[in-house]
């Protein structure tokens, strides 16, 4: 029944569904912990999916308690340098981030990162969801010194492991091409968004809402430039 109930969840959660995902959420918990006990990883993995509906709610306060029993039990059942460990730490530390408890999301983005190095090599996808989320953290903060190698080595991971087109590439390649910009650097820029833009409309079509932010940060790069000619047809497309 938990199968049948978290795939419902999910389905809701996907449609955007909050509201009506949690009570099914709850009760695939509450199902869980019943059967299997309260420390069973299971259990773990249900507190934080349902952690995650009351996330995207906004509701930190129910969210967050979740999110550290989850990890607590992780730890206790798994070990400190499990790889779900690190899902959750990275989970807690993206809770923080939205709270912007800097102080406390920051080690544990770290954390996360370095179990998953030791633990899955340097060389993995996780791993480079680790450097990316850091270094958007770390973009957030105008940390810019901080955030650039670590978009660049997550970028690298993905080429070598995944290929050039993975989706959510085109996230990070933004965001560094926002760096930047950010900095004055309009020849780096270029290029990343016009890939990034490339690759949202090879994987969702060209009338995907991220092919529309992908066309009008490209916009803005030469809006600011003073190449008016090449931004407005992008202005228009992005508002179509």
């Amino acid at each position: 029944e938990t199968v049948k109930l978290n795939q419902q969840a999910i389905q809701l959660y996907r449609q955007g569904k909050y509201s009506e995902a949690i009570p099914l959420a709850k009760r695939a918990l509450a199902i869980r912990e019943k059967v299997l006990g309260r420390e069973h990883q299971d259990v773990a993995t249900s507190m934080t999916n349902l952690a995650e509906l009351y996330r995207v709610q906004g509701n930190y306060t129910k969210a967050k308690p979740l999110l550290l029993k989850a990890l607590a039990i992780r730890e206790k059942v798994l070990g400190k340098e499990h790889p779900d460990v690190a899902t959750s730490l990275n989970n807690l530390a993206g809770l923080y981030w939205q709270l912007e408890n800097y102080t406390k999301a920051e080690p544990l983005f770290l954390q996360a990162l370095a179990i998953r190095e030791k633990v899955l090599g340097k060389e993995h996808p996780d791993v480079a969801n680790s450097q990316n989320n850091l270094a958007g953290f770390y973009f957030s903060q105008g940390n810019y010194i901080k955030a650039e190698p670590l978009f660049l080595q997550a970028v690298a991971i993905w080429e070598k492991v995944l290929g050039k087109e993975p989706p959510f590439m085109a996230t990070s390649l933004n965001n560094l091409a926002e760096l930047y910009r950010s900095q004055g650097n309009y020849i780096k820029a270029e290029p990343l968004i016009i890939r990034a833009l490339a690759i949202r409309e090879k994987v969702f079509g060209r009338e995907h809402p991220d092919v529309a932010t992908s066309l009008n940060n490209l916009a803005v790069l030469y809006e600011v430039q003073g190449y008016y000619g090449k931004a407005e047809p992008l202005y228009l497309r992005t508002l179509a």
